[in-house]
């Protein structure tokens, strides 16, 4: 089944048909907003509380923001880049090794988003890694190239780092204790998908990920510093996000949407994908344990703002996600009040 990667192809010379969009989804590259600004957020501000009100503000606003000096090295994220992009220009025989279209490995290469599901597939290439407890996974990741598993595992814990931070400040923005939301989402999981999207011939057809919201509490995108490709959409306008050098772009999750009680978004995002160059991004995701009970704080519920969604855990909110199409409806619809 590795023959369906499209990294084991030097030249797509036209798109197949069972990558083709119907008409009424396609992405409409033309009415996309490319001068938008989305939020970006500077870490290394003293004022903390302008800080934390940004966040705020992004959260509800955006559902997405960029963080700049965030703490992460860059030779770091540079290195990162440098990685992934190695990987995925393997001799097709290396690649096979991983590949699985098995959503419940731990560690997989694979293609599209649901290949066993889908009707019309997404013209993306990922490897999919567990990283947390890094102990427990990094045996079974690649050692081709040589440097794959430093590289990746110390990017991991630094990208940890950070989500913690802003988890903290999030929790802050919404009037809890620093430490509500690590406390309430458990031990988390730490997944990451290396993200891979080879020059397209026909990019007007087809998506490199359709729009979807993202299942988990946060994610820290390392996006191409030289291919755009990300948009998220705003007032039903989709707008393309352009990175500023060296931030890392920020996504707020269903868990947060429901944790904050439908104040702050779940960005609705998509990947589109380019005629000319190739584009790699890396997608870390800050996961609530599975036993996790995901339930707005009472501080947040009242007559006036009851409860939007029913308590339930992330285990039964995950299982749910992967049965469905990535564009199918929200995911949280299925857990309304």
């Amino acid at each position: 089944m590795a023959n369906q990667l499209l990294s084991t192809v030097p030249h797509h010379h036209s798109l197949p048909e069972n990558y083709i969009r119907p008409e009424s989804q396609r992405p409409r590259l033309a009415e996309v907003i490319s001068d938008a600004h989305i939020p970006a957020v500077d870490l290394s501000s003293p004022d903390k509380s302008h800080v934390i009100a940004q966040i705020a503000d992004a959260c509800r606003s955006y559902g997405v923001f960029q963080v700049l000096n965030h703490g992460v090295p860059v030779e770091l994220m540079v290195k990162m880049m440098v990685i992934a992009l190695e990987f995925f220009r393997l001799p097709p025989e290396e690649k096979a090794k991983h590949y699985s279209d098995d959503p419940a490995r731990k560690m997989r290469l694979s293609t599209s988003f649901n290949i066993r599901k889908e009707t019309v597939h997404n013209w993306r290439d990922y490897l999919r890694l567990h990283c947390y407890p890094l102990e427990d996974y990094v045996p079974e990741w690649p050692s081709n190239p040589s440097s794959f598993k430093e590289v990746v595992s110390a990017y991991s814990k630094e990208v940890r780092q950070l989500g913690f931070r802003l988890l903290g400040a999030i929790s802050l923005s919404l009037g809890l204790e620093k430490k509500y939301m690590e406390e309430v989402l458990g031990e988390q999981e730490q997944h990451m998908a290396i993200n891979y999207y080879p020059k397209c011939p026909q990019p007007q057809l087809t998506y490199g990920l359709p729009a979807h919201t993202d299942p988990n509490a946060l994610t820290i995108l390392l996006p191409d510093p030289d291919v755009a490709g990300l948009q998220v959409l705003k007032h039903g306008q989709w707008i393309a996000v352009h990175p500023q050098p060296h931030a890392f772009v920020i996504n707020i999750g269903d868990q947060l949407q429901a944790l904050s009680n439908g104040r702050y978004r779940s960005v609705w995002h998509r990947a589109v994908v380019n005629s000319q160059k190739e584009r790699t991004s890396i997608a870390s995701f800050l996961c609530p344990c599975n036993c996790a009970i995901i339930s707005p704080p009472e501080k947040l519920v009242s007559e006036a703002s009851p409860a939007m969604y029913r308590s339930y855990t992330y285990e039964e909110y995950y299982k749910k996600f992967w049965s469905r199409n990535l564009d199918d409806e929200h995911c949280l619809e299925l857990f309304r009040s």
